[in-house]
């Protein structure tokens, strides 16, 4: 597996749509949609690769926090993963786990924490593999509870 950071130009652009599109079709999430454009610029962008296929991705940036004062000191660096996802086919292979350990490593130097939200609909596999695998910690939560008419 070669996992790197890229570039955005057009050919790593018509990817991350596609592979968004894939996972739209999923409907594995809440509220997900393709991407454009638009939401992938300014972000840093790390593929994973077998066999010089991409069989996965994470992009994200580094801010600095903004009246967050609950969960972390103003002024703090953080990557926000705005997006990790691996093909279905490679998934529970450990792509993720590699991915988000390189992304780790990388940004170390920029950032104290890597910050994600998840609208998964199976939210117990993702605990797990945020939790226990990935071993972040869990701070807050947002709840949703649709109003009925």
């Amino acid at each position: 597996m070669y996992i790197h950071e890229v570039d955005l130009d057009e050919t790593v652009l018509s990817k991350l749509i596609h592979f968004s599109e894939e996972w739209t079709e999923e409907n594995s999430c809440y509220g997900y949609r393709p991407n454009d454009k638009s939401d992938i610029e300014g972000n840093r962008i790390f593929f994973a690769e077998e066999e010089g296929s991409v069989v996965g991705y994470l992009f994200g940036k580094v801010y600095r926090s903004e009246k967050m004062k609950s969960i972390m000191p103003e002024g703090t660096p953080f990557l926000e993963v705005e997006e990790l996802y691996v093909v279905p086919e490679k998934r529970s292979q450990g792509i993720g786990e590699k991915l988000f350990g390189y992304v780790e490593d990388t940004v170390k130097t920029e950032a104290e924490y890597m910050v994600l939200s998840t609208a998964t609909k199976n939210w117990k596999a993702i605990f797990h593999f945020y939790l226990d695998e990935l071993n972040m910690t869990f701070w807050s939560a947002r709840l949703f509870k649709k109003i009925e008419k």
